[in-house]
């Protein structure tokens, strides 16, 4: 057994040498690039908009955009894979060098063979000691860097680079035309329409609410009516008021009575801002400071993400807002704040940026991050934890829903590889099923008790939501961050490579498409029959919900990333500049 356990070291030596190689090879080969080339991916487009007419060229840039992607994906996850391989050889080396030198301490000088003679020189077992000890570090090393911020994904539609950067930094280096808007909170300049002296306080506390990241309970629908179909924001068209933010963020706007929240962060502060629905004043903001565990420094973030990606969450009484920090507060309707915590930075390449989502007295988290996965429920009074669920999901960007399937309340989470339902009283699993992967930043919606999700590495695909048995899977259009919308009909799907779709609800087939040739971070909601969707580059488009046929479409003039709130004849629209309501004049 002696020269077996020999053997197997030196085997296992020389092919830890080879992996950890290639491995590093491998990683610093990473290290140089985004998942996509800017550069490639930029002459790609410019094919692209110089060719709009050609189908067969868009279709095979599109189909090379895909390919770039999930090569990368693959390579991170063949890293990963080799860094535990190695590992386990270093187990094995060690442990066959012990085996090894256990057995030949006691045997007699002349039945050594020229190896064994040297192995068991006191310097050689010192090196090779040594060896193995370093092997073990380097290997560790290794699964280590593998939560090391990659670079951060390729930048918007101009083709610039979204690099591992800190979001002050980023406003910093914008271009003067495209700068973010960043005033103190005492100096808001708002352009409000109302008419001069109107009694405001005498109008109607509005009906139709819109309480987290698209609508009540996340349902990508509203009920609101009369919403106005065209506007411009230079000749104030249809515009009720716009504002200025104090700080940038790119989480949309929810609206709770005449409230409408808000966040903004940069690398000094981190807050929640309400503002009137009818003037757009600033009433109040709210402070993430003083939290007990919260980072001295900001962490940094991807260039789309920034430092207030998720959106906010209230139950009309209470207010809550998560920030990249980890740190989540809660305030009343009047500013006031009744409590704050840091949940842990998190460990996220991109910058955290799921929503937060209300359930009754609850506010509900999805956090998975890389090493730690769970999704939590706090008291949104007391900021007491009412029930938390560890799940083997790894990190996601998704946000969750709350939906009726089976007729009970449900809440729904999807992330990867799983879509999974639990009860949202005390977090018990109801079904899970495992159909997603890639960077998941989409998240889930429900009509008619079916559960749709897609992602742009996965599949789009549709669950019973009372059994939780697949019913149609599609691929056909994915999407990387834009949510997907849907009525009993149709399910409705925006990409960042430009095409838009409706899939039939109830088979998975594509009812109709369309190529806008533009990108899309910003989800479709269904409002009064039409379905109201942005384009990163401020472009809106409005379809029919019934045959998605485009009503109309035109610019806005300022780039749009988050999602519209919905309220009685009033859409409140948020840019990367400012936040303005749209209401028929």
């Amino acid at each position: 057994m002696r020269k077996l356990y020999r053997n197997i070291a030196i085997v296992t030596a020389v092919f830890m040498l080879a992996l950890g190689a290639m491995l590093a090879v491998s990683y610093y080969q990473m290290r140089q690039v985004s998942p996509l080339e800017s550069g490639v991916m930029q002459t790609l487009k410019e094919m692209n908009d110089g060719n709009a007419e050609n189908e067969s060229l868009q279709k095979q840039i599109r189909e090379l955009d895909l390919i770039s992607r999930k090569a990368y994906f693959v390579q991170e996850s063949q890293l990963k894979t080799g860094a535990y391989l190695l590992l386990g050889m270093a187990c094995i080396l060690i442990v066959c060098l012990n085996l090894y030198y256990k057995e030949t301490k006691n045997l007699p000088e002349k039945e050594l063979d020229p190896i064994d003679e040297w192995m068991s020189k006191t310097k050689a077992r010192k090196y090779l000691t040594i060896a193995s000890i370093a092997a073990l570090v380097i290997t560790i090393g290794l699964i280590l860097l593998q939560h090391i911020d990659f670079k951060g994904k390729a930048g918007d539609s101009d083709g610039k680079d979204s690099l591992m950067v800190e979001d002050e930094e980023v406003q910093q280096r914008a271009p003067e035309d495209e700068a973010v808007t960043i005033l103190p909170a005492d100096s808001i300049a708002t352009d409000s329409l109302q008419a001069e002296g109107a009694a405001t306080d005498s109008l109607p506390i509005p009906k139709i609410t819109s309480k987290a990241f698209r609508g009540n309970n996340s349902s990508a629908t509203s009920s609101a009516h009369g919403i106005a179909t065209s506007w411009d924001l230079k000749s104030k068209k249809n515009i009720l008021w716009q504002s200025a933010i104090p700080k940038h963020g790119y989480n949309s706007p929810i609206i709770s009575g005449r409230n409408v929240f808000i966040t903004g962060a940069d690398k000094s502060a981190r807050e929640l801002y309400c503002y009137d629905v009818y003037t757009g004043e600033l009433k109040w903001t709210v402070v993430a400071n003083n939290i007990p565990g919260s980072p001295s420094s900001a962490p940094k973030v991807n260039a789309d993400t920034g430092l207030a990606a998720s959106t906010a969450a209230t139950n009309g009484e209470q207010v809550c807002a998560i920030f990249a920090t980890g740190d989540i507060i809660c305030a009343d309707m009047n500013g006031n704040r009744l409590w704050a915590k840091n949940l842990g930075v998190p460990d996220n390449h991109y910058g955290y940026a799921s929503s937060l989502q209300m359930y009754g007295s609850n506010v509900i988290v999805q956090y998975q991050n890389n090493g730690s996965s769970k999704i939590v429920a706090l008291n949104a009074k007391t900021g007491n934890q009412a029930w938390s669920k560890t799940t083997s999901d790894k990190i996601a960007w998704s946000s969750p829903i709350i939906a009726t399937l089976g007729g009970k309340t449900a809440l729904v989470v999807m992330g990867n590889p799983a879509i999974a339902a639990y009860n949202p009283s005390n977090g018990k699993e109801l079904w899970r099923v495992e159909c997603m992967s890639g960077e998941v930043g989409a998240s889930p919606t429900c009509a008619s008790g079916i559960v749709y999700g897609a992602s742009e590495y996965a599949k789009c695909i549709a669950i019973d939501g009372a059994t939780g048995q697949t019913l149609w899977e599609a691929s056909d259009y994915l999407p990387e961050c834009s949510s997907l919308a849907a009525t009993k009909s149709l399910v409705f799907c925006a990409t960042s490579y430009g095409m838009v779709c409706a899939y039939d609800a109830q088979t998975g087939e594509v009812k109709k498409e369309h190529d806008l040739s533009t990108p899309f971070y910003s989800s479709p909601v269904v409002v009064d029959g039409k379905v109201f969707l942005f384009s990163n580059s401020g472009k809106a488009y409005i379809f029919s919900s019934s045959s998605f046929d485009l009503i109309t479409s035109f610019d806005t003039g300022e780039k749009t990333f988050a999602t519209p709130a919905f309220t009685d004849n009033m859409m409140i629209v948020r840019t990367d500049k400012s936040i303005y309501c749209v209401k028929k004049n």
